[in-house]
């Protein structure tokens, strides 16, 4: 890569066990992976006690990779796609609007040259609740012209744009606009790990959209694994 990457974000988990299998493939040096929790108060909170820790203080310039899933908020996005963030705007549950924001240009194009067609730009959408509505979906897409969903993205470039840092986002879509996603909104611990038994019966009271989720997730993260081998491999 031109730029140099020092350190990659990555939800805990699933997400966080496929990065680190895929930069064990790697062919050249890899940077340290940092497992985070899933939503934006529990990741702002996250990376406030990082910086309080000095990660960085003796870089001018830091570059931060977050990885991860995501979802789909447009048709012509699918399970397996592997998407790189232009921008990410924010969407509150309890109120209208939302803070809209950059990821660092020179970053996100350093990425974007290794993996090239086997990636897309795209504008991402940050949510404070899970989405499993897919009417919901799409008509959050329109609104805000962008073609993707996860939880984390706004609350990364808020904090670490802020400490000047560097930000680029690449992530795999794991579920599409077209299908119910199980209700899993009380599956949430408040610092983002999740509940085993509410998760379970989430799971269980709707089994057709759950198989849907465990097979879009397991594609998803193959796909993570195999984007970030090739992200830090001589060989393109």
């Amino acid at each position: 890569m031109t730029t140099s990457i020092d350190a990659i974000l990555v939800p805990q988990g699933a997400e966080y066990r496929s990065v680190c299998k895929g930069l064990s493939r790697a062919s050249v040096a890899t940077p340290p992976v940092f497992a985070i929790p899933a939503g934006g108060v529990p990741l702002t909170q996250y990376l406030e006690r990082w910086q309080q820790a000095g990660h960085f203080s003796n870089l001018a310039q830091p570059n931060v990779l977050l990885m991860g899933l995501c979802g789909s908020l447009l048709p012509q996005y699918s399970v397996g796609d592997v998407v790189l963030y232009e921008s990410c705007w924010e969407w509150k549950s309890d109120r209208k609007g939302g803070d809209y924001r950059q990821c660092d240009r020179e970053l996100t194009a350093s990425v974007h040259s290794v993996l090239q067609k086997r990636v897309t730009l795209v504008k991402a959408l940050t949510s404070d609740i899970l989405i499993y509505s897919a009417p919901q979906k799409c008509d959050l897409g329109q609104l805000y012209g962008a073609e993707v969903v996860d939880m984390e993205g706004l609350a990364a470039l808020e904090v670490l744009t802020r400490a000047g840092v560097a930000v680029a986002m690449l992530r795999v879509v794991s579920d599409d606009c077209r299908h119910d996603l199980p209700n899993l909104s009380a599956a949430f611990h408040s610092d983002g790990s999740f509940k085993p038994l509410p998760l379970g019966m989430g799971l269980l009271r709707q089994p057709l959209a759950a198989t849907r989720l465990v097979s879009g997730a397991m594609r998803g993260l193959r796909v993570l694994q195999h984007a970030t081998t090739s992200l830090f491999s001589t060989r393109r």
